[in-house]
């Protein structure tokens, strides 16, 4: 029953993923971009990492994405823009998929998993959960980086209110 979840999910996500690529619509491309961020979140679940899942549908499904369609609509597309196709450019577009398709064999041939260390072992995470972990190892290890990065989003965000605000100063 795992294999067949995972299946289904793993192919949900490539289908939403390529519909969203060769969307015409962009409104369409980002509601196929919420389809496979939720079935990203599933996919979480059935790992057992639901903060990893409840964060997968507030950042990225939530806010992300909101972030996109009011960027979409203010942009105010008028029209489609129509590019001629590049019919005569296929061997080459095969040839560079090759390519890649032997850079990522090579890349992957001398994969191995990589072992448990500190305190991120699998019991740990099975005793106190992921996001125990996950905080005491940000609070701890990491909290210079983790307060700048707060104050750099911080300061963007003023900084577009700023910026708003004078643009709207200057309109009037």
């Amino acid at each position: 029953m795992e294999k067949v979840l995972f299946g289904y999910l793993s192919l949900a996500m490539l289908v939403s993923a390529l519909l969203a690529v060769f969307s015409r619509n962009a409104v369409k491309a980002v509601l196929w971009v919420l389809v496979m961020f939720l079935h990203q979140a599933v996919l979480f679940l059935t790992l057992q990492a639901e903060f990893l899942a409840a964060v997968q549908v507030i950042v990225y499904a939530g806010a992300v994405l909101v972030l996109f369609l009011f960027v979409v609509y203010m942009i105010n597309l008028r029209e489609e823009l129509r590019l001629p196709r590049f019919l005569g450019s296929y061997p080459l577009a095969f040839l560079a998929v090759f390519g890649l398709l032997v850079l990522a064999a090579a890349g992957l041939s001398g994969y191995h998993t990589a072992q448990a260390l500190g305190i991120l072992t699998p019991e740990a995470l099975l005793k106190y959960g992921h996001a125990r972990l996950l905080g005491e190892h940000l609070f701890r290890e990491h909290l210079l980086a983790f307060e700048v990065a707060g104050v750099l989003l911080l300061v963007a965000v003023l900084g577009a209110v700023v910026l708003v605000r004078r643009i709207r100063e200057g309109a009037v």
